[in-house]
């Protein structure tokens, strides 16, 4: 049993200061890149036991069958549950969990459980975010204060990561195509089980992950990605919406953020939608900068490299993801329906980010944990202003085939003091997410905005 994390260097304990931070790895380091190390960073080798294999390069194609618009058919449908972590035993497996999935089965006793399946190393990505990566590893930089970046395009950032507010940036910009549109939408559940839907438009572009991107272009623009979002029912909500523009160097220019509320017939500037502002329609059970697990901003934190555990993570999550799945067979009273998920051994990066004395957030201390392969989150614990476990995020990740990517089908978030949670990125009684999508930058104007929220 893994009892202690496993430090990579004696720089991974250091706490990200200012603008003395150096994310450039020489040639040499770089050359690991694909060899001992996955193209994105990870080792390649398996673990001691063999309970998590080597990485042979993930998925590589889509199973027979399949075609782009489907949901994604489970590639490794015939696998058998290995043994389930209940309240009863999951002390035997303390070293392989966070905090807060073991707060989970003390607050959850009688219904939360983990099934536990084979390991499967599939995340993968196209080869030219591979090249894009080994370019980057060697040029990549933080802006002062690690604000931002610079000298770094498509691919990861920071594939060989010296502190851990450059792993946290490898998560913000790991590959999820160029373009997607997201039909469906989110549920806040109740104590007692009960949910109201309700539905989003969703399109990203992300103008870092195009194939033909180049650090210099985006450092000229000062600009990231771009994402809309508009609520598509209930009626008394439907056509608000929101439009944010991620920026490259946000010590330059800071996230811009415009909301069009339907009663008002107006397009607003929102320079509030960041760090702690409640998520859209959340009913308050996540803050803004939990969307995607994180995003935005990571000024208002020190962040510590803690190095690598093993750990049990919700991944290839095919089942939760099938349209044979209904919202009333996935969410049950206190969490997800245990018998949907799929939970493997892997390998994951563990950053802690406490809280910076100047600011204020609603969370003191966060503890992200992150996959090796996609630099995916994958778990998130996070810490009230008393230092007491309030929240736990977990994301169930699928391989997206057809793009590839590794990337979460649902991303929930549990509050652990009012027994609630919320269920985001459901689309099973919908449509599957688009990565065929080309949009305009014109699609993402506070006049298009406007014209979204009108119709």
């Amino acid at each position: 049993m893994m009892k202690k994390f496993v430090l990579a260097t004696s720089a991974l304990a250091l706490a990200m200061s200012a603008a003395t931070l150096q994310a450039k790895v020489s040639e040499a380091e770089a050359a690991k890149l694909g060899s001992e190390l996955t193209p994105l960073g990870g080792e390649k080798a398996g673990n001691a036991d063999g309970s998590i294999p080597a990485w042979t390069g993930g998925i590589t194609s889509a199973p027979a069958g399949y075609s782009v618009g489907d949901f994604h058919p489970d590639p490794y449908a015939d696998d058998k549950v290995l043994f389930t972590i209940t309240a009863a035993n999951y002390k035997e497996y303390a070293d392989y969990l966070s905090d807060g999935q073991k707060k989970m089965f003390e607050t959850y006793p009688d219904t939360f459980t983990m099934p536990v399946y084979q390991t499967r190393r599939s995340a993968s990505n196209p080869e030219f975010v591979y090249e894009a990566t080994k370019k980057n590893a060697t040029t990549a930089e933080l802006v002062q204060g690690g604000n931002g970046i610079k000298n770094a395009a498509v691919g990861v950032p920071f594939p060989i990561p010296q502190n851990g507010v450059e792993a946290i940036w490898n998560h913000i910009l790991r590959y999820r195509g160029h373009a997607v549109t997201r039909n469906g939408g989110q549920a806040a559940v109740t104590a007692s089980g009960d949910f109201n839907v309700i539905g989003f438009d969703e399109i990203l572009l992300v103008k870092y992950s195009d194939k033909d991107a180049t650090a210099e272009a985006l450092l000229e623009e000062n600009i990231l990605m771009k994402f809309k979002q508009k609520i598509t029912s209930p009626a008394r909500l439907a056509g608000t919406a929101l439009l944010v523009h991620e920026t490259m160097d946000q010590v330059r220019e800071p996230r811009q953020a415009w909301t069009y509320n339907t009663g008002q017939r107006r397009v607003r500037r929102a320079p509030n939608i960041a760090y702690d502002a409640p998520g859209t329609a959340s009913d308050g059970l996540r803050t803004t900068d939990d969307f995607d697990m994180f995003n935005g901003a990571p000024d208002r934190y020190t962040w510590e490299l803690k190095g690598k555990k093993e750990m049990y993570v919700a991944y290839n999550n095919y089942k939760l993801h099938s349209n044979n799945a209904n919202y009333g067979d996935i969410l049950k009273p206190g969490h997800i329906n245990p018998e949907l998920t799929r939970w493997e051994k892997h390998r994951v990066w563990v950053v802690e980010a406490n809280l910076k004395p100047e600011y204020r957030h609603v969370y003191q201390k966060r503890v992200f944990y992150i996959d090796e392969d996609s630099w995916q989150v994958q778990v998130a614990d996070m810490y009230d202003n008393r230092g007491e476990l309030y929240r736990v995020g977990v994301a169930y990740g699928v391989n997206y085939y057809e793009v590839p990517t590794q990337w979460s089908t649902l991303d929930v978030y549990h509050d652990l003091n009012s027994r609630r949670y919320l269920a985001l990125g459901l689309d099973n009684e919908d449509r599957v997410y688009d990565f065929t999508v080309t949009p305009d930058d014109r699609e993402f104007t506070p006049q298009a905005l406007r014209r979204e929220g009108i119709r």
